[in-house]
């Protein structure tokens, strides 16, 4: 197979990914044809023990951030949320945002990510808290629990005050969460989507984004019901029984990535 065969399938991603990464378009995209190039003169090989899609990631950093000036990210290229998330990129250590989108953004498992950089895992896990801890700090906001099972509820704001966040309230039904966003405005929501009345967490929370444009998360031990296939599906869904650490760094990608969050 041809090396454009062979990678041609994952170049939209790793243009993402640098683009991500440097916060401007331009530069993200200058940075993946330098590594292609050099991978068609022969200066740089795939590592063929790796899968193909691990081995560009790996050529692009081998050629264009290991040891190189400039790794800061610029927001010069970018608007929306590219621009709101290439600054808050900024703010985190280089190889932080690189373990941090290889993981979150990129989707590869922490041994893939650790092949990326080279580094051990154990210090890829280490730059992934340090990333979710800068994330955190800089996102702090209120969140708004929908949740009919109180010890739930209260795991849930547990975990929400230990990553700096505020609990604007705690709904066990659709009428109370509507309320709710009345009386104090959330910047996330958490929400099951069977309540304690038989009434709906989605649509409760249909009535909420019909009002704010705020990050959602939803909570459920019934994902099927939400992965139909037949409408728009939501981006972050947790299902339960959960683990602590799933719904925070879950917490912090929702916050991070959403255009209307702002630092």
């Amino acid at each position: 197979m041809s090396l454009v065969a062979k990678l041609a399938p994952h170049l939209p991603f790793v243009r993402r990914y640098a683009r991500a990464l440097t916060g401007d378009s331009s530069a993200g995209d200058a940075y993946v044809r330098r590594t292609l190039e050099a991978l068609a003169r022969g200066e740089v090989n795939l590592d063929a023990g790796l899968a193909p899609r691990v081995a560009l990631y790996r050529a692009l950093h081998a050629l264009s951030w290991s040891n190189a000036p400039g790794e800061e990210a610029s927001a010069s290229g970018a608007g929306g949320v590219e621009a709101s998330a290439a600054l808050r990129l900024g703010r985190m250590a280089p190889r932080s945002r690189q373990a941090f989108l290889l993981t979150a953004m990129e989707g590869f498992t922490p041994t893939e990510a650790a092949h990326i950089l080279q580094i051990e895992v154990a210090v890829l896990e280490q730059l992934i808290a340090q990333a979710q801890h800068d994330i955190d700090a800089d996102l702090a906001t209120g969140v708004l629990i929908i949740e009919d099972e109180a010890i739930i509820a209260a795991d849930l704001e547990a975990l929400v005050r230990e990553l700096g966040h505020d609990v604007t309230g705690i709904a066990t039904t659709r009428r109370e969460a509507v309320d709710a966003i009345g009386r104090a405005t959330p910047g996330l929501v958490l929400a099951d989507i069977q309540l304690a009345d038989g009434s709906s967490g989605v649509d409760a929370v249909n009535d909420i984004l019909a009002r704010l444009d705020t990050p959602v998360i939803f909570i459920t031990a019934f994902p099927e019901r939400l992965l139909t296939g037949e409408r728009p599906e939501p981006t972050f869904l947790i299902t339960k029984p959960f683990q602590p650490e799933t719904i925070k760094a879950t917490i912090g990608q929702a916050l991070f990535f959403h255009p209307a969050v702002r630092a």
